[in-house]
């Protein structure tokens, strides 16, 4: 019996690509936040920075955000509050469920992460030309909003039986 050969694209495939941008932006945030001082961030505390809004946010919603499961969102929750970044309180909105917040430790890691956010911005406008730089931009953001277009279009037609 003869293996169905797989078919290959004739270049990386830009998922390739943007999953290497993402896991090098990962990491040389991570490396800057040891660089600044804050030795205790680690890889998994980039879920919680990118989506716990400033007021305080849910674990669930923000597990939802970033993409991961519910649990391994509280595991890492728990960690940060252990480390002295993350604070956890009665959601004044719903007093059963827990409102995450940055403790005045977690507000310094956060703001220098988020300066050097601004820096490397900074950095890629003069890399590749600031009209370059919002190209790249605008593409990603249209990629996600299609991807996402596309996922409600075939949810739609999933549940009518189609």
């Amino acid at each position: 019996m003869s293996r169905a050969e797989l078919p290959r694209p004739d270049r990386k495939p830009l998922i390739a690509l943007v999953d290497r941008a993402n896991r090098a932006l990962q990491s040389h945030m991570v490396r800057m936040a040891h660089l600044r001082g804050h030795p205790e961030v680690k890889p998994a505390h980039n879920s919680v920075f990118g989506t716990l809004a400033e007021e305080g946010s849910r674990a669930i919603d923000m597990a939802e955000r970033a993409g991961i499961t519910r649990q391994s969102m509280g595991e890492v929750v728990r960690e940060m509050v252990g480390l002295g970044i993350l604070e956890m309180r009665p959601d004044p909105a719903d007093r059963r469920a827990k409102l995450v917040t940055y403790s005045e430790h977690g507000r310094a890691v956060a703001a220098d992460g988020y300066g050097h956010l601004v820096e490397l911005e900074q950095r890629f406008v003069a890399e590749f030309g600031a009209a370059e730089y919002e190209i790249a931009r605008d593409v990603l953001g249209r990629i996600a909003g299609l991807l996402d277009d596309w996922a409600a279009v075939e949810a739609g037609a999933a549940a009518s039986g189609e």
